[in-house]
C-alpha cells in the first residue's frame, strides 16, 4: 500500500463532507425565500382567452364594448351594477371608476384574485368588489343594472329570474341575445375587431290580465315590453312599456302612465284627462 495514498484519503472525506455540509446549509438557508415566493405564482395568475370555465370560455370584452355597455345603460353613481361572469374585472372597474357600487360574480377563485388585485391597482377597492359564487345560485335582484357576456343560451336560462327583477332595471349583454325577448336598444361599437355590439333590456313591468277603468275593462295580453288586448270592445294599439311606464292607442286616444303593482296612474287624450286603472 502506498503510505501517500494512506495520507490524503482522510483529507479528501474530510473535504468533501465540508462540501456537502456547505450545501446543506445554502439550502437551509434559501428554503425560507422559496416559501416565501411561492405565493407570488397565484397573484401573478394571468387568464388565457378560451380558457374553460363553469359555464363559458373566458374571452375578454374589449374595452370599447365595455364603455359602450355602459353608455346605454345610462349609468349613474346612484346605480348598483352587478356584472355576471366579471372574469378579469374590467367591467366592474370600469364602473366603479365612473362613481358607482359594482360587484362582479366569478365562478374562478383565480379571477376574482385577480379582479381583487386589479380594482386595488385602480384605487376603487370601495367601490368594486367581487365574490366567488355560481350566477344561479346568486341573488342579484338589488342591482339595477346587470351586465353580462354569456351566451345566448345562458341568457335565456337567466331570463325568467331577470324578469323578475324591479320594472326599470336595465340588463346589456355583449354579443349575446335573450333569444325571442328582443332589446330594446342595440349599439355597435365602430372600428371594434370582435365582441362589438351592447344590447339593452329594460325589465317591464307585469301588466297581463285584466283592469278596471271607467271607460271599460282593459284585458292585456303582454310579450315581454309589448302587448296587446281590448278597452271595452275596442281593440288597442302601439302598446308599449318602458320599465314601469306604460303606453297605448284605443279609439284615437292616446294613454300613457305608471304602472304600481296592481295599479296604473296616468293621463289620456290631448287634454291630459287623469286616469286610474286598478286589477
Amino acid at each position: 500500500m502506498n503510505p501517500t495514498s494512506v495520507g490524503h484519503t482522510p483529507r479528501i472525506a474530510i473535504l468533501s463532507l465540508l462540501i456537502a455540509s456547505l450545501l446543506i446549509a445554502s439550502l437551509l438557508i434559501a428554503a425560507p425565500a422559496i416559501t416565501a415566493q411561492a405565493p407570488q405564482s397565484n397573484s401573478g395568475f394571468q387568464p388565457t382567452v378560451g380558457q374553460p370555465g363553469k359555464d363559458v370560455v373566458w374571452v375578454p370584452t374589449p374595452q370599447a364594448t365595455v364603455d359602450k355597455m355602459l353608455e346605454l345603460a345610462k349609468i349613474t353613481p346612484q346605480d348598483q351594477l352587478i356584472d355576471l361572469g366579471s372574469g378579469d374585472g374590467r367591467l366592474v372597474i370600469t364602473a366603479a371608476k365612473r362613481g358607482l357600487k359594482a360587484r362582479g360574480i366569478e365562478y374562478n377563485q383565480d379571477m376574482v384574485d385577480l379582479s381583487v388585485k386589479n380594482a386595488a391597482a385602480e384605487g376603487v377597492s370601495d367601490r368594486a368588489t367581487f365574490v366567488k359564487a355560481d350566477l344561479f345560485q346568486t341573488d342579484f335582484s338589488q342591482a339595477n343594472v346587470v351586465t353580462m357576456f354569456l351566451l345566448q343560451d345562458i341568457n335565456i336560462k337567466l331570463r325568467p329570474t331577470i324578469l323578475n327583477m324591479r320594472p326599470g332595471t336595465r340588463i346589456v349583454s355583449n354579443t349575446f341575445t335573450m333569444g325571442d325577448w328582443a332589446a330594446d336598444q342595440t349599439a355597435v361599437v365602430p372600428n371594434c375587431p370582435n365582441y362589438c355590439t351592447a344590447l339593452l333590456w329594460i325589465v317591464p313591468a307585469k301588466v297581463n290580465g285584466t283592469w278596471k277603468l271607467p271607460q271599460g275593462e282593459l284585458k292585456l295580453t303582454q310579450t315581454y315590453q309589448t302587448f296587446s288586448g281590448t278597452l271595452g270592445n275596442a281593440p288597442i294599439s302601439n302598446g308599449k312599456l318602458a320599465g314601469d311606464q306604460i303606453s297605448f292607442e284605443t279609439g284615437g286616444v292616446r294613454y300613457q302612465g305608471r304602472v304600481n303593482g296592481n295599479t296604473i296612474q296616468g293621463t289620456m287624450g290631448s287634454a291630459s284627462t287623469s286616469f286610474t286603472a286598478t286589477r
